[in-house]
């Protein structure tokens, strides 16, 4: 039995991964509450572990309080996964490999083994990332933005007339400014999506399969212009390939 944590920016998400590679049991917890006790009453009742394994882009005391409730509950230590410069068939193109952010990697590994590429992976979540895989699992390169909810934030905070008394629509032309953020700020993020697939076509001599993941990506996914899969749990399932790898 393994437990495979993904420690997002936002949220930590979990799956109980039996040794037939199903998942039992999955979840998601919000760092603002209580994750230690959330943590503890969700696995409570579910076996015991014989692997935990997890990726994180957060602070080493949050990793630190989630390997303490692990420890409490089975035993065992996490097994981080830092960004290597190749694995799983992907191979990073980072001169440092380790700046890559893991989730990043995760996802490319997950799409790796999902079928062959060329792919453009997109996770839509407080950042916007971009990545370029071709077939052979190179990694090309990517891009980070802050994702369309940040940017909308961002602008708040930043400017002293705007803010709107309600949650903008998603529109092409507004006509109140909270529409006129919200949509300026997802209108943003679909074209520099569509602008960084066109890219990565032309560079690799062929259409890639886009694929977005993330919290988000479903409010993109209608805004784009090019034919694009959702994906979920990416991290997840390549932290879970990549733990297969290690046995």
């Amino acid at each position: 039995m393994r437990l495979l944590l993904d420690l997002g920016n936002t949220r930590l998400k979990w799956a109980w991964q039996a040794p037939s590679g199903e998942w039992l049991a999955e979840g998601a917890v919000d760092w603002r509450v209580d994750v230690a006790a959330t943590l503890a009453t969700a696995w409570a009742q579910l076996p015991a572990p014989s692997q935990v394994v997890g990726a994180s882009v957060v602070d080493v005391s949050r990793e630190e309080q989630v390997a303490a409730v692990v420890r409490r509950l089975s035993g065992l230590s996490v097994n981080w996964m830092r960004t290597p410069a190749q694995a799983c068939g992907v191979r990073n193109a980072y001169a440092e490999p380790q700046r890559l952010g893991v989730d990043r990697f995760l996802v490319m590994v997950a799409a790796r083994a999902a079928g062959q590429g060329p792919h453009v992976l997109a996770s839509v979540g407080t950042a916007l990332t971009l990545d370029s895989l071709d077939a052979e699992g190179r990694h090309l390169g990517g891009l980070i933005a802050p994702g369309p909810q940040l940017m909308q934030q961002s602008l708040f905070e930043a400017t002293a007339r705007i803010r709107p008394e309600h949650p903008g629509a998603i529109v092409e032309l507004a006509d109140n400014t909270a529409d006129a953020v919200a949509s300026g700020c997802w209108q943003a993020a679909a074209a520099l999506v569509e602008r960084f697939a066109s890219r990565a076509a032309a560079r690799l001599g062929t259409v890639p399969e886009l694929v977005l993941g993330g919290g988000d990506a479903p409010i993109l996914l209608p805004l784009l212009s090019l034919p694009a899969r959702l994906t979920q749990d990416g991290v997840l399932r390549g932290l879970a390939v990549w733990a297969v790898a290690q046995q």
